[in-house]
């Protein structure tokens, strides 16, 4: 469905529920599915709209949101769907995740979070043992439960876009094998509870200092364990292993409350389903980077694999898998996936200099370093803000504008073909002792695309290359623009 006619169909469906009309829709930030949310408001209300073009997967998600709300617990409550149109409204819960506190906490663990964490794992024990009873499996989707099959599903992803892509030779049968050991040694869990399947930080909201709970359409039945492992294990998180191992045992104090666990057992079943969803991840990661190519999930493979390699280091199971054992040994000890060290990058002599400007007022700008210019990069066949009166007076650093260009364009895949031919010449110039290197990015008045295209850049040599990096919005700074 075009983006205009689901703006479309969410106004009025705003307008029904509320009796007003919306005087503000936004795309929100886009997330990793076909699912799309925007933010209306109007003089009185304010709501998110959602388009799933999956009409089970939208059956399951209203259908848990109104039982688990009915029980109390901390989820977004629905106040009107379109089944039809595959759309519905839910509450506005902010805009602050669990995860964007992760993006604050620097190098230590602090006690704030901890807590947080605490009251996550408490209300997830409620939610999957109490609140899970009565609920409706049969809409389930893709499948009413965690099962080894499932789970091979899961573990075929890892299997082909991960050890495939990335050219790690394994014994298909003796593989296959090992996965059935290692899946009937999980399904000897209690597999009767609700579990979310992504149970991760991105999914987590923070209002008034209480965790909110949303995105489980994919729930189904299965063991107690998963969501935890996801949870704690959640690659890019790091965690630290003796604050996972508290949150683990507080977890488990709130949910002995609720259902007899024998910790003796329940502990290494953990740690099994820590090992498949670790598996899970990198599958995604494998098709989300190394299929589709996107730099961000390639980036998040080194994480995944820590998590992996803490794991060999501190966990044994009671069975065995030794081709398994072989080829997930055999990535963690790759240097395939290691990033590119910094302190090259930082202690190089290169700068890279990133422009925006406008075609239609300056032109390309002229290179001044004597070296005849560099890479320019034309935005003007990606979709553009600047047509629509809401954003005419905003720029590509504003949330409005970056969201839409996420959502409405195709800016993400442009950036990622951009990432890899710069990065390509990044990397060859400062094993070439170059000082210089030019990218420029145009778009029509200078404004939108190719300022939010300029960012991203910077911001992705930094924190890849830790490069010197000097950053110049032309028609922005004509206006006095404080860069």
């Amino acid at each position: 469905m075009a983006s205009l006619k689901i703006e479309k169909d969410l106004k009025k469906l705003f307008e029904t529920y509320t009796g007003e009309s919306a005087d503000l829709v936004l795309p929100l930030a886009p997330s990793g599915s076909h699912r799309v949310y925007y933010r209306l408001q109007s003089g009185g209300h304010t709501v998110v709209g959602a388009y799933n073009p999956e009409p089970r997967e939208n059956r399951a998600f209203l259908s848990f949101s109104r039982h688990f709300k009915a029980k109390g617990l901390p989820v977004p409550e629905i106040y009107a769907e379109d089944e039809s149109r595959c759309i519905y409204l839910q509450e506005d819960l902010g805009f602050t995740t669990l995860y964007s506190y992760l993006l604050q906490k620097g190098e230590y663990f602090p006690d704030y979070l901890i807590q947080i964490y605490k009251q996550v794992v408490a209300q997830l024990a409620h939610l999957q043992i109490e609140e899970g009873k009565g609920l409706d499996y049969s809409v389930c989707f893709p499948c009413a439960a965690l099962d080894i099959q499932a789970m091979r599903w899961d573990f075929n992803y890892f299997k082909y876009y991960l050890l495939k892509l990335a050219d790690v030779p394994f014994d298909e049968q003796a593989l296959e094998e090992d996965i059935t050991t290692l899946c009937e040694y999980l399904m000897s869990a209690d597999t009767g509870h609700f579990v979310f399947r992504d149970f991760q930080t991105r999914n987590i909201m923070i209002k008034a200092g209480q965790p909110y709970f949303i995105d489980y359409q994919g729930g189904r039945r299965g063991a107690l364990q998963y969501d935890l492992a996801s949870l704690l294990f959640q690659a890019k998180a790091n965690i630290p292993p003796d604050i996972r191992t508290e949150l683990l045992h507080h977890y488990l104090d709130t949910a002995e409350q609720l259902v007899d666990i024998d910790r003796d057992t329940f502990i290494p079943l953990y740690y099994g389903y820590v090992l498949i969803r670790t598996m899970q991840v990198l599958g995604a990661y494998g098709f989300r980077g190394l299929y589709e190519r996107k730099e961000y999930f390639i980036q998040s493979i080194p994480f995944a694999l820590r998590n992996l390699k803490w794991w060999y280091e501190h966990v044994e199971l009671p069975v065995k898998m030794p081709e398994l054992d072989r080829v997930l040994q055999e990535l963690i000890v790759s240097k395939k996936f290691e990033p590119f060290d910094k302190i090259k990058g930082s202690s190089s002599l290169l700068t890279v200099h990133i422009s925006s400007f406008s075609y239609k007022k300056g032109g390309i700008p002229e290179d001044n370093s004597g070296n005849g210019g560099g890479f320019v990069f034309d935005c003007r066949f990606i979709h553009n803000p600047g047509r629509y009166e809401p954003y005419k007076k905003l720029t590509g650093r504003d949330e409005p504008v970056i969201n839409f260009l996420q959502h409405h364009s195709q800016m993400t895949d442009f950036l990622n073909d951009v990432y890899r031919i710069v990065d390509d010449a990044v990397e060859n110039y400062i094993e070439r002792s170059f000082t210089h290197l030019t990218v420029n990015f145009g778009c029509t008045g200078g404004q939108h695309r190719s300022v939010y295209a300029a960012d991203a850049l910077a911001k992705h040599l930094d924190k890849k290359y830790g490069v010197k990096v000097q950053l110049q919005h032309i028609e922005q700074e004509k206006k006095n623009w404080q860069n």
